[in-house]
């Protein structure tokens, strides 16, 4: 059989995702076909160790009239049995078996302010539609979370029966770090993209709160310091907001060096289709305090210490309740240790390749 696996976007941010489920898929397949494809600035990103699987080099943007006509063609060429694409954007008068990866519904939920208000919310419509078509036409949709797969449900009926949950998991590799110099010796950590539901600014504000008790505390955001992250350094220093650093892109050895020495790992998030940083900081050792929203104690479990996302002063309290308590850390860390290991990419892997031979199985 000939599968095709959509991985163009392999080097964003939910890109670990689609790398690590091919890594573990050559373990598993070795008599199928794979072709992936990838944009070709990510050609040499993710490299086959296996004769099977073959990268292919395809320059299709997402959401574009481009991505519904051309990409359209470029799939039929390859006769493909199966098309499994890792993120609901696709041609939608692409006709052959697929399956469709759904982390979550932030797309149609969510805004962010650096996009003008009317296109992007005009966008949303159109990308309702994509969301219904996709889940009419898909032979099986796979997401990240119960709490991802009850949305899609109540979103489109006809989900009902043909949704997976299939968990991520969090794979670090320990190599050496490298220390990053900060302006502060004790600091809380977050790391990842400053979306306005990732609800930073709230953890900015109760950063400043915990400083009269905790003068020296700093806050450490990590992550390329595009327009929104920008708009949140203004914001803050408008206000005069003290110990807050932001580090724009750092190499992977820096931020895991962040991770190891943190107070804490905060995610603050509103709304997530997994929320791999948390899990990621517990394999350092690092106590999580997290958003008791959405999925995350559905994929955190008991290891956290959960504040309500939208009330600053609780997840100021959550966040001392940590700092000040080393018998409590001591039992998050170890929880923090239990839970990561409830998760594997090979599992992930293993789960998504089943699905993939129910579908084949079905179309015959």
């Amino acid at each position: 059989m000939h599968i095709v696996i959509d991985a163009r976007i392999i080097n964003t941010s939910t890109g670990r995702y689609v790398e690590r489920l091919l890594t573990y898929l050559q373990n598993i397949d070795t008599s199928n076909q794979y072709t992936v494809l990838v944009p070709t600035k990510d050609k040499d990103f993710w490299k086959p160790v296996t004769s099977n699987f073959t990268v292919v080099c395809i320059d299709i943007r997402n959401y574009t009239l481009v991505e519904q006509v051309e990409y359209k063609r470029i799939l039929d060429s390859f006769r493909a049995d199966l098309v499994h694409f890792c993120m609901p954007q696709q041609p939608v008068l692409y006709s052959g078996a697929k399956v469709t990866t759904i982390h979550d519904l932030t797309l149609l939920r969510t805004w962010n302010s650096d996009k003008n208000w009317l296109a992007y919310h005009l966008k949303q419509l159109v990308g309702r539609f994509v969301f219904h078509h996709v889940v009419k036409t898909s032979a099986h949709i796979i997401t990240d979370s119960d709490n991802s797969k009850d949305d899609i449900i109540e979103f489109d009926k006809r989900a009902q029966g043909k949704v997976s949950t299939i968990y991520l998991a969090a794979e670090t590799e320990h190599h050496a770090t490298h220390e990053v110099t900060l302006p502060f010796k004790k600091y809380l950590l977050y790391v990842g993209a400053q979306s306005d539901y990732k609800n930073i600014r709230r953890l900015g504000e109760a950063h400043q709160l915990l400083l009269s008790e905790y003068p020296d505390l700093g806050l450490v955001l990590v992550g390329k310091k595009g327009v929104l992250a920008s708009r949140n350094e203004e914001y803050f220093s408008a206000r005069e907001y003290k110990n807050i650093h932001f580090t724009d892109f750092i190499p992977d050895a820096q931020r895991d060096w962040l991770y190891e020495h943190c107070e804490a790992y905060v995610f603050p998030s509103l709304m997530e289709g997994f929320g791999l940083p948390p899990l990621e900081a517990m394999t350092y050792g690092t106590p999580v305090v997290s958003s008791n929203a959405s999925c995350m104690p559905e994929i955190l479990g008991d290891a956290p210490v959960y504040f309500d996302p939208t009330d600053i002063n609780d997840m100021a309290l959550k966040i001392g309740e940590v700092l000040g308590d080393e018998a409590l850390r001591a039992q998050m860390i170890e929880r923090g240790y239990r839970q990561v290991a409830k998760y594997s990419w090979e599992r992930t892997a293993q789960q998504t390749h089943d699905i993939y031979m129910q579908v084949l199985k079905n179309a015959q």
